[in-house]
């Protein structure tokens, strides 16, 4: 009897074991199943075991599992069929997919988590096609939360991909999808100018007088930031020539409309709080002096007159900036202003850094490597340490820093590995041109003593003296050789120099210069003196032989000059070219300035209803009640700091 009643006892607290472990619905079913079999009878656990057998057996899961495999393949077909269709616009299809009820237009049909809106926005540019599929979306769903993975909504894609028409229609609907930002912090506006859609902007102003949007939530120094790197136009004198090519157009109207979008910016700022401008400010403009956009500061301070004194967390201003990441357009703006530049000639940071410090520091890589060659980029450290060294006082030179460095000896600290690879790039340079000038001057040499055709027998004359070709072979051949020579005693000094510092600044390259110079031309006469050789030689009178030595004879000489030529002009235009300091280089290149003004009046576009578009939306933003936003260009910009 007392193991009965210890059995019962088990069996109820498994029971209740059992019972604790399914769910609230499972266990009511459970339990009246049971009851119902046998009302006036206690169910054991073996009889709640069975039943959930009967229940969760493997043949009813096995048939569960091929009900749900079966609805996610129909599920996943669904779509794919979706997507196929939207991409293709065929609305009629797309209705028909719907109605199947296994997908909705917010349901994610892509591996990026992308819905069938995001879809939509993405790869048609139809609105209302779009306006169709918005119309389907389910009454409990808030298309201002609507993101994909990546935490983009649909204003975001809109913007990635410039869906402009799709994008104004989103703003006026839903003004607060403007706030939201994707995985990586970042706004629909903000996504939109780094893909150079500008439009966007003008639309996010467009819509600003239809609906309640505070423009300058969204018009923050990230914005600033985008319309620099747009500004960063490369205006080299090449570009002066070339200005007609379609893809120079397009980086021309690019860089217009990110100065219309500069000046737009500049204006909401200016209706913010005065004292909250150094927060939009502040580090664009360090951006733009990084980035050496002298169009860009100029704009910034004359909106802003106080921008110029701005300083980052490194307490560094912009002054100092331009120096440390050699932005010499920024730096040439000392020639430009009143007696406050006489600040910076004794101003220091926190660690006690003059100018001349900070212009010792080595140079950021990327402004490096646009240099060929270890030893061009010595010197041109060394053209920036001296130029600053005469502006700051003659104290500063000597002046040590908290860390009791003089500039000079933070100079030597941290250019010492670019020294040592300057002076291996020199060496090995030297030592393989060398090799060539001996080479030459060998074989010429020869050539003046063993002459073509031979000499008289009896006076020792050269049979062809009287040639034309003759004269040619033996004048290219003495030039040649003396050449030869002197490129062999330029590169040898280069090979015995002690490569201090200072060496690299004017020695080292003009010796480079001179031993190259000499080299091409004794290889060049070198070739015409050969060719001249094989017209005495085969020529016989034929003057059908001048057009194949001619035109292989200029072959040559064209690949030669190709493959060199190029490292004697870097070499040139780092000596004896246009200095990159000084007032007279403090703006960009003339020719290309007053197209780039004449642009920013009339933007550069082939398609007539665009032009119209853009000219439209930049009178519209361009004038107002503040006068100085009337600027057009640049050079309307006065510069008084």
């Amino acid at each position: 009897m007392e193991d009965m009643e210890a059995w019962i006892r088990s069996d109820a607290l498994v029971v209740s074991w059992i019972l604790g472990t399914l769910s609230k619905e499972v266990t009511t079913y459970i339990v009246n199943r049971l009851t119902s079999k046998n009302p006036n009878v206690d169910f054991t656990a073996k009889d709640v075991w069975d039943e959930l057998e009967c229940i969760y057996g493997p043949k009813i899961l096995q048939q569960a599992i091929g009900e749900t495999e079966k609805i996610t393949r129909a599920k996943t077909e669904a779509k794919k069929k979706l997507y196929e269709y939207i991409v293709k616009q065929r609305m009629d299809l797309v209705n028909e997919v719907l109605s199947g009820g296994q997908v909705t237009v917010t349901d994610k049909i892509t591996n990026n988590g992308n819905t069938a809106l995001h879809v939509a926005v993405g790869t048609s540019k139809d609105l209302e096609f779009f306006k169709g599929l918005l119309e389907k979306t389910p009454e409990n769903i808030n298309l201002t939360d609507l993101k994909n993975l990546d935490g983009s909504t649909l204003l975001h894609m809109a913007g990635a991909v410039g869906n402009n028409d799709a994008a104004e229609m989103l703003m006026e609907e839903y003004p607060d999808m403007l706030y939201k930002t994707d995985k990586e912090g970042q706004t629909p506006l903000i996504v939109a100018l780094s893909n150079t859609h500008t439009k966007f902007y003008w639309s996010l102003l467009e819509v600003k007088k239809k609906v309640s949007i505070n423009a300058r939530n969204v018009c923050t120094e990230e914005v600033l930031k985008l319309a620099i790197s747009y500004e960063k136009f490369q205006d080299t004198p090449v570009s002066n020539y070339i200005i007609e090519l379609p893809f120079v157009k397009r980086r021309l109207k690019v860089r217009h409309e990110a100065f219309q979008v500069l000046l737009s910016v500049c204006k909401e700022i200016q209706r913010c709080s005065s004292d909250r401008h150094k927060d939009y400010y502040t580090n664009p403009i360090l951006e733009a002096t990084r980035l050496n956009a002298l169009d860009v500061v100029k704009v910034l301070v004359y909106h802003f007159p106080d921008a110029f004194w701005s300083a980052g967390e490194d307490g560094h201003n912009v002054i100092q900036h331009a120096v440390i990441n050699r932005s010499e357009k920024i730096y040439n703006l000392l020639y430009h202003m009143s007696e406050h530049r006489n600040v910076y000639k004794t101003i220091k940071d926190a660690s006690g850094n003059n100018l001349l410090h900070l212009a010792a520091r080595l140079a950021p890589s990327e402004k490096l490597n646009l240099i060929s060659g270890a030893a061009l980029q010595i010197q041109y450290e060394l053209q920036w340490y001296k130029e600053v060294e005469t502006f700051v006082c003659p104290l500063n030179i000597t002046e040590k820093n908290s860390f009791e460095e003089t500039p000079k000896m933070v100079f030597t600290r941290t250019h010492k590995a670019l020294v040592t690879n300057g002076e291996k790039w020199m060496r090995s340079t030297a030592e393989s041109y060398t090799i060539t000038a001996a080479l030459i001057t060998t074989i010429v040499f020869a050539a003046a003593i063993t002459v073509p055709g031979g000499n008289n027998q009896d006076t020792g004359v050269p049979i062809f003296t009287n040639k034309p070709a003759f004269t040619i072979f033996a004048v290219s051949d003495a030039i040649s050789l003396f050449t030869a020579v002197m490129s062999l005693w330029m590169f040898l000094s280069i090979l015995t120099a002690r490569f201090s510092e200072e060496d690299f600044l004017y020695k080292l390259p003009s010796r480079l210069i001179i031993g190259l110079v000499t080299l091409f031309i004794s290889t060049t006469t070198m070739i015409i003196a050969f060719g001249a050789a094989l017209f005495i030689v085969f020529g016989q009178n034929k003057g059908s032989l001048l057009i194949p030595i001619g035109a292989l004879t200029g072959l040559t000489i064209t690949f030669f000059v190709a493959l060199q030529f190029p490292l004697v002009v870097d070499l040139m235009r780092a000596i004896y070219g246009r200095k990159i300091f000084g007032k007279r280089n403090a703006t960009s290149n003339k020719c290309l300035q007053k197209y780039i003004n004449k642009m920013t009046c009339q933007p550069i576009v082939d398609d007539k209803k665009e032009k119209g578009e853009i000219m439209m939306q930049i009178d519209r933003h361009k004038t107002g009640d503040d006068s100085r936003y009337n600027l057009v260009n640049c050079d309307d910009i006065p510069f008084n700091i």
